[in-house]
Parts: C-alpha cells; sequence; structure tokens
C-alpha cells in the first residue's frame, strides 16, 4: 500500500445564510484528503471541515467509514486537526513525519483523493516557486509553495511528499493555470501543530500595518533615509493589531525578525527566498515577540511587539461562527464582513457595491470604528413604509452618535425613547419612533419566522417602559 497514512475525508457541512442571517443553508456534502500525523490524529485542510457538522474519516482500501471531531483549526493558515474516536483506525500505520522546506525543483508527490475514483491518486511534480501567496480561505498574505502538479477537487487537505516526508498540505490549485497548484509549507505546518500540542491560540497572528515601497529616491531623501538603508514606509496602523501604540504611521519598517526588508518589502527568507516580508509572521505564534527595526524622523529605533491576532475593520473568516445580526422595526443590521459580501456571488469583489468594497480593502480600523454596521435589508411593514430601498447602505450615526461596533449599534437602539434617527452613508436618514418598532417587533417576527430580533452574540437590556409611572401608594 503506497503511502497507507492518506485518508479521504467526509464533511457534511451547513453554512449561515448572510441573506437571512438567523437561519442556515441547507446542509451539504464534500470530501477531500488528510495524512495521519499521529495517534487517531489527521492533518487536512481547513476548508476541508469548514461550518462542519459532521465529520467521517476513511482509510485506503477500506469500505468503512469513521467518524472524526475537528481537535483544533487554523483558518487563517487554512490547516485542521482531526480526533478520531476509533482507538483502533490507526493500528499499523506509522504515522507521517513533517519534513522541512523544500528546495526549489525539489520532486514531490502530490497524494489523495481527488472525485472521479474510489482509490488513492498520486501525482508527481517539482517545486516551481516559494514565496507569499493570498490564501482563498482566509484572505490572508502567508509564505506558499507552488508545484507543478495537479491538484484537484478532492486532493484538498492531502500531504504533499518530498523524500519521504510531508512537506506540505495541498490547499488550492491556481484557476488559470494548468497542473499548477500550492500547497501550505512545513514550517507553518510545524507552528499550527506546535501550537495545538501546547494548547496556543491557533491563529496566525498579523502586525497590522499597511505599506508602500520605497523606490523613489526623493520619497527616500524626504523621509531622511542614508544610501545603506532601506525598507518600506508604513502608511496605517490597524487599531488592536500587533503594532498598535509601537509603529506610527510614517515610520520606515528596516529590519523584522532579524531579516532586512528591501525597498520593495522582500526579505531574504531563511537565507534563500526572496519573498514579501509577511513571510516572517507565519512563524510565529499569538503571544510570542517579534524585534523591529525602524526609522522615525530619520532616526534608528529598535522596538518589541508582543503578537496578536489580525484585527481588520471588516473581518475576513467567519467560519464556523453564526452571523451577528439585529433587527429593528423590521430593519436587519448585519456587520460587514468578508462573508457578508459573498452574497454577491463568486465574483463578489466585482459586484459587491463599491463603498463596502473600499471598506473592505481600505477600511481603517479605529478606536471610535471597530466595524462597520450595515443597514442589510428591511423586512416591509407599516411601521417602515418608505424605507424599503435602502438597503445594503453604512450606518454612519444613531441620534447624532457614530457606533463605535455592532454591540455598541445595538446598545444606542436598545437605550433608545422617542424618534431614532439613522444617518446613511448614502445621505438619507431613517427615522422610527422607538415604541411603534417595538410594538411592531411581535408581528414582524412571527410574519417573517424570524426566531428573535438579534443574534445570541450581542447585549440584551431591559427596555424600560416608556411615558410616566403611576406613583405608588
Amino acid at each position: 500500500m503506497t503511502h497507507p497514512q492518506v485518508v479521504r475525508v467526509y464533511s457534511t457541512y451547513q453554512d449561515p445564510d448572510y441573506e437571512s442571517p438567523w437561519q442556515n443553508v441547507a446542509p451539504r456534502g464534500s470530501t477531500g484528503s488528510g495524512v495521519i500525523v499521529g495517534p487517531r490524529q489527521i492533518l487536512t485542510g481547513a476548508h476541508v471541515v469548514a461550518n462542519a457538522t459532521f465529520v467521517q474519516v476513511q482509510k485506503q482500501s477500506d469500505p468503512t467509514k469513521v467518524t472524526a471531531r475537528v481537535l483544533a483549526v487554523s483558518h487563517d493558515a487554512d490547516l485542521a486537526l482531526l480526533h478520531v474516536d476509533e482507538a483502533a483506525f490507526a493500528r499499523g500505520i506509522r504515522p507521517a513525519v513533517i519534513g522541512d522546506l523544500p528546495r526549489l525543483r525539489d520532486a514531490v508527490q502530490v497524494v489523495g483523493y481527488p472525485i472521479g475514483g474510489e482509490e488513492v491518486s498520486i501525482t508527481e511534480g517539482v517545486v516551481s516557486r516559494i514565496e507569499v501567496q493570498r490564501y482563498e480561505h482566509s484572505q490572508r498574505h502567508l509564505l506558499a509553495v507552488t508545484v507543478d502538479a495537479a491538484i484537484n477537487e478532492g486532493n484538498s487537505g492531502g500531504p504533499v511528499f518530498a523524500r519521504g516526508k510531508v512537506v506540505g498540505i495541498a490547499f488550492q490549485a491556481l484557476p488559470e493555470a494548468e497542473n499548477i497548484g500550492e500547497m501550505v509549507p512545513a514550517p507553518i505546518l510545524r507552528r499550527f501543530l506546535d501550537g495545538v500540542a501546547k494548547e496556543k491560540d491557533p491563529h496566525v497572528p498579523g502586525l497590522g500595518i499597511t505599506t508602500q515601497p520605497l523606490e523613489n529616491p526623493a520619497l527616500r531623501a524626504h523621509l531622511g533615509m542614508a544610501k545603506h538603508d532601506s525598507g518600506v514606509l508604513i502608511t496605517a496602523v490597524q487599531f488592536g493589531s500587533s503594532a498598535w501604540g509601537i509603529l506610527q504611521k510614517g515610520d520606515v519598517l528596516c529590519q523584522l525578525d532579524g531579516l532586512r526588508i528591501a525597498d520593495n518589502g522582500t526579505v531574504r527568507y531563511r537565507g534563500q527566498f526572496r519573498c514579501q516580508f509577511d513571510a516572517v509572521i507565519g512563524d510565529h505564534h499569538v503571544g510570542d515577540s517579534l524585534r523591529a527595526k525602524i526609522l522615525r524622523g530619520g532616526k534608528a529605533v529598535s522596538v518589541t511587539m508582543t503578537m496578536q491576532r489580525m484585527a481588520w475593520l471588516v473581518p475576513r473568516t467567519e467560519f464556523d461562527r453564526r452571523p451577528m445580526w439585529f433587527l429593528f422595526g423590521g430593519l436587519v443590521f448585519q456587520r460587514l464582513t468578508a462573508e457578508f459580501l459573498r452574497i454577491w456571488g463568486e465574483q463578489w469583489w466585482d459586484k459587491a457595491p463599491k463603498e463596502l468594497l473600499h471598506l473592505y480593502y481600505s477600511g481603517l480600523r479605529r478606536p471610535e470604528q471597530q466595524e462597520i454596521v450595515v443597514l442589510a435589508q428591511v423586512l416591509a411593514d407599516a411601521v417602515n413604509v418608505g424605507y424599503e430601498a435602502f438597503h445594503n447602505d453604512v450606518v454612519v450615526a444613531v441620534n447624532g452618535h457614530a457606533p463605535v461596533d455592532m454591540a455598541d449599534f445595538v446598545r444606542r437602539i436598545d437605550a433608545a425613547r422617542g424618534e431614532v434617527v439613522l444617518e446613511l452613508s448614502s445621505g438619507a436618514k431613517v427615522l422610527l419612533d422607538a415604541d411603534a418598532a417595538h410594538a411592531a417587533e411581535r408581528r414582524i417576527l412571527s410574519r417573517y419566522h424570524v426566531p428573535s430580533d438579534r443574534s445570541t452574540d450581542l447585549p440584551r437590556a431591559k427596555r424600560a417602559p416608556s411615558g410616566k409611572r403611576r406613583a405608588r401608594r
């Protein structure tokens, strides 16, 4: 049997319905691949088991499917570790060994279960590129290895072998290329498995900065850079990120983790590969310390950051959790997230409203604005007549106050008495009487079969009765 550690993964999953966020879409099934890496432990791709409700695994040439559960998942790195319930499942099978980062032109074998067959498939190729790539599942830019071997549907989550060891997990194919795919490389696999063993946060941390290259001589001179200086200009820092309070807009980031950053934003990773400095981030856990050198006002400064989860104004990954939503007077509000944008279909980045896309790509998370609240839709009722056209519009203010996040928005609505005035980014105003909106709540929930006026992760305040109370005698 060739590579007996390789298994097929069956996943039943149920995605949230962001058009009706109080419910899910119908359950669906998919298959992927995985590899046994420890006693009753299987490494696979996070996208293989995202939003999973039931998972099974199957060994080669064995018709029996065995129940498994997700032990740990890193959606950022598109990796998941499964635990098999049956103790005898991997008996007699030696777990695969995680290798190291392969070299260019190394021969590799992609092993898995592509659709169209029942037996394990092996495709051979070579490593053609090692650099930072965008992970489709998480939209993160992390180190990836490109191989000129086919990665077809069903292969995802399966191992890539070189010299008998696992050097990567297949996670995506290049849609415009033939027989070219990408794998999560061994250093990121090791970081993930080490973090699980030590019970660390599985998220890949992020600096939370926006940068621009410094190849223009005039700009370099303006920033006080000497001839031997190199780096990138920090143009924004996200609130709540690793860099917040340490790095500043206008700083020049020169070194990261001891690696010199070139003017085009690249480093010499592991002394061999020229790639974007984001590659350094994938070697660290949340909570690690990361050293950096910057130029601030023309003077060299050394700083140390404690690595935090990536903080976005518009969250990129919302898997394995329900949408956050709130209903008031038939108006349905949601946070702006990447998953919300996907309601515009496979080409959401071209079809979604331009304002929402601008916030996704360029929005800056600040202390006073940590999430974007969107009036997503209007459930027609007498109380909201005339507001039917106002949907997919950003809420700018509630009674003159800009909401910090969704929870703050809900607290302001709950506390409101009399008129509630919502200002939208389109310039429109929506005004509802708080008492009338609350009175309409029961009939709106019943009419549209909505179970509650908010998701369970939002605060629920007791509303005091309106009007004057009668004095007790």
